[in-house]
C-alpha cells in the first residue's frame, strides 16, 4: 500500500515530536532540560493546537519524577513516552533499573550531551552509555530522519519483547541541526503499530502486584527473563526495520554496513560521527583505499554475533568513540574488543578517542587517521587523537 509523507525541514528533536505525535502514546511525562528541550515544547504545541491525541501531557518537578510517572503509567499497560538529556537521564539512573526489572515498556529519548562536571553541552554519549547495565535497549541515530523512524519502531520492538528502550542523538549536530525529514502519515503508523496489549498491568480487579520482595532465587530467575529477552531484541530490532522499510522506503538494521565489500580498513563508529565517516569513506574508495564503514545502531544488547559476522577477513577496525570512561578508555572501543575475541582471524582493533566533550572531527581527520593507524600495530589502550 502506498501512503502520503509530508516532507518537512525539521531539526533532530522536532522529528522525534513528530514521532510521538504519530505514535499517539497514553502519557508523555517530560521534564525540560538543555537540549532536549525542543521536544518538549513542540510537544505542548501541538497539545496547545488541540494536535496531540488522545496524550496526557504531564510536566513533573524533575525527571526523577518524570521517570517514576512513566513506569506507573506503562504498568497500567498503556503506551508511554518520556525525553531527556544529560544530568536529566542521571538524575533518573535509580528507577531506570526499576523499569527494566519491572518490564515497563517504555520508550524514552535522550539527546546526548556532556555531564558534569564541568559544565557542558556538547555532544558525548557518556550519558547513556553510562546506563548500560540498566537493562535498557540501546539504539543510536545518526540523523534527524532516523530519529523520527527509530521512535517509531520502537514502540513496536519494546512491546512485542517487553523492554524498555532508550534512543539517542547527538546534541545540536542531530538536536538542532535542520534536514528535510519524510513524516509518515497516520494511518501508516497506525498499521504499522498494533493497538497496545499487555498480558500483566496494574488492576484492582486482577491481584496483580510489581515490585514485591523476593527471595534469592526468584531475583536470580528475574535477571534469567530479563536476559531471554535481551536475546530476542535484534531479530525484533531486525524485523521492525525491515517492516519500516516495506512501508516507508527506508530500512533500518542493527548493524549497517557500509562499502565493505572487500574492505580492508573498517571505521566502526555510532551516532552522528557515521555520516561525517561516510563522506569519508567515499573519498577514501575514490583513491582506491579499501576502506568501509560499520556503523553501530544497536548498542544494548551488544550485537557480538553479527559484529563478528560483519568484520570477518577485516585486517584492521578503527573504532571512533565520542565518549571516555574514567579508567577504560573508549567504551566503543573495548566492547568491540571483547565482541570479538576468539575470532580467528581478528582484525587489529585501534580505539581513537575522537569528538568527546563535542570536539568537531572532520572528513579530512578521518582520513587522516585511517592513514596513520591502517598499518599500524594497535595498543591495548585508547587514544587521544587531534
Amino acid at each position: 500500500m502506498s501512503y502520503t509523507a509530508k516532507r518537512l525541514l525539521l531539526t533532530g528533536n522536532h522529528a522525534v515530536a513528530w514521532a510521538v505525535k504519530r505514535v499517539r502514546p497514553h502519557v508523555a511525562p517530560l521534564y525540560p532540560i538543555t537540549p532536549q528541550t525542543p521536544i518538549l515544547e513542540k510537544l505542548t504545541d501541538f497539545q496547545s493546537k488541540g494536535e496531540l491525541e488522545g496524550t496526557e501531557l504531564l510536566t513533573p518537578e524533575s525527571e526523577h519524577s518524570a521517570m517514576a510517572a512513566c513506569i506507573s503509567a506503562s504498568l497500567t499497560g498503556v503506551r508511554v513516552f518520556t525525553a531527556t538529556s544529560s544530568q536529566g537521564l542521571l538524575l533518573m539512573h535509580e528507577l531506570l533499573h526499576y523499569a527494566a526489572g519491572a518490564r515497563a515498556r517504555i520508550v524514552l529519548f535522550n539527546v546526548n550531551r556532556t555531564p558534569a562536571s564541568p559544565w557542558g553541552f556538547w555532544p558525548d554519549q557518556l550519558d547513556s552509555l553510562s546506563q548500560r547495565d540498566t537493562g535498557w535497549v540501546q539504539l543510536y541515530s545518526e540523523s534527524p530522519q532516523e530519529s523520527l523512524d527509530t521512535t517509531i519502531q520502537a514502540y513496536r520492538i519494546a512491546e512485542l519483547i517487553g523492554v524498555p528502550i532508550m534512543i539517542s542523538h547527538d546534541a545540536f549536530y542531530v538536536s538542532h541541526a535542520m534536514e528535510p525529514v519524510e513524516v509518515p502519515s497516520q494511518q501508516q503508523v497506525d498499521e504499522f503499530l498494533p493497538p497496545f496489549a499487555c498480558d500483566h498491568f496494574l488492576d484492582p480487579k486482577r491481584g496483580q502486584s510489581f515490585g514485591a520482595p523476593l527471595d534469592q532465587q526468584n531475583w536470580n530467575r528475574s535477571r534469567r527473563e530479563m536476559a531471554a529477552a535481551m536475546a530476542r531484541v535484534f531479530a525484533a530490532v531486525t524485523d521492525a526495520g525491515k517492516k519500516w522499510g516495506e512501508t516507508s522506503g527506508r530500512d533500518y538494521a542493527p548493524l549497517e554496513c557500509y562499502r565493505m565489500d572487500g574492505a580492508t580498513t573498517v571505521i566502526v563508529t555510532m551516532g552522528s560521527m557515521c555520516g561525517t565517516a561516510r563522506e569519508a569513506v567515499d573519498a577514501l574508495q575514490d583513491k582506491g583505499n579499501r576502506v568501509g564503514l560499520l556503523k553501530v545502531r544497536l548498542f544494548r544488547p551488544f550485537p557480538v554475533a553479527a559484529l563478528k559476522e560483519a568484520l570477518a577477513g577485516v585486517s584492521c577496525a578503527i573504532v571512533l568513540d565520542r565518549n571516555f570512561s574514567c579508567g577504560l578508555g573508549g567504551i566503543l572501543h573495548q566492547e568491540l574488543k571483547a565482541a570479538l575475541y576468539g575470532l580467528k582471524p581478528a582484525p587489529k582493533i585501534h580505539g581513537l578517542l575522537s569528538g568527546v566533550g563535542g570536539v568537531n572531527v572532520s572528513v579530512n581527520k578521518i582520513k587522516q587517521w585511517v592513514s596513520e593507524y591502517a598499518g599500524a600495530v594497535p595498543v591495548n589502550e585508547s587514544l587521544w587523537v587531534e
